[in-house]
This record gives C-alpha cells, sequence and structure tokens, in this order.
C-alpha cells in the first residue's frame, strides 16, 4: 500500500484536531463561584461614556455556566446600550434615580426598588430619564442551555 500526500494530510490534520482538543480538555478552568460578599465599600466603578461600572464576579457556579453582576451608574439623559437582545436572562435592581426601560416591545419607568427581568432572546435597553446619577445592580446568568 502507498501512502500518499493525501493520507499525510488527513493524518496531519487529525493529529492538530486531536492536539487542541487535548490542549482544550486541559486548560485551566476557571473556579466556581462559592459563598460571596460584595460590599458597596469594596467595589471599584471603572469611568465609561455614560457614568462608571462596577464589576462584582463574571464566571461559572455549581449551577450556572457564568453568574456575571455589575452595578452601573448613569448620568442623567444617558444609555447604558442601544436596544439589543441575547441569549442570557438578567435581572437589574434600580437603587438610585429614574429609569425608563424597554421591556416586551413598550418604554416602562421605573424607580428605586424596581426589578427589571430581561428574558432571553428579548429586546431590551435602559435610560436614564431623571435629573440626577441612576444607579442599579446587574445580575445575568447563563445557563447550559
Amino acid at each position: 500500500m502507498k501512502i500518499t500526500k493525501r493520507d499525510i494530510a488527513i493524518a496531519a490534520g487529525a493529529a492538530v484536531l486531536t492536539l487542541a482538543g487535548v490542549a482544550v480538555a486541559q486548560a485551566p478552568k476557571p473556579a466556581l463561584l462559592g459563598p460571596s460578599v460584595f460590599t458597596w465599600e469594596d467595589m471599584k466603578p471603572h469611568d465609561t461614556d455614560v457614568g462608571t461600572y462596577a464589576q462584582l464576579t463574571k464566571g461559572p457556579t455549581a449551577t450556572l455556566e457564568e453568574l456575571e453582576m455589575h452595578v452601573t451608574t448613569l448620568r442623567p439623559g444617558t444609555s447604558s446600550h442601544p436596544p439589543h437582545t441575547h441569549p442570557n436572562e438578567e435581572l437589574v435592581i434600580i437603587r438610585e434615580g429614574q429609569v425608563e426601560t424597554l421591556s416586551g416591545g413598550v418604554w416602562k419607568k421605573v424607580g428605586p426598588g424596581g426589578v427589571i427581568f430581561n428574558a432571553s432572546n428579548s429586546p431590551h435597553a435602559l435610560r436614564n430619564i431623571g435629573t440626577t446619577t441612576a444607579v442599579y445592580h446587574v445580575i445575568n446568568w447563563k445557563s447550559g442551555k
């Protein structure tokens, strides 16, 4: 049996794919988030074009592919981002200020203590309609689905 260039190319491709699979399998996986406390004083906000953003955590938990939590501060008259969708779901809890949120195709006013649920692949957005900063907490999760 004669080995052809095609046989060599296929064998080389299979070897590369095997090595890549081994590398991915051996790559360190992020540590699971366990019991945690995030204090207001420990949050480190970073300036953005529209206010500030403080990342609390972003990584896997025992039951979620990813849990992401952050706190955003929006200046009056600004939006966090244009309307968009994503497969993950999220809760937005308004701490301070007056906002409008796009929910179910309708803009709705929400004030302190209000909670917004952005369903999977549902268009959503948020804008500060007040005269002071708006502060809100975002809890965003991705399941294995």
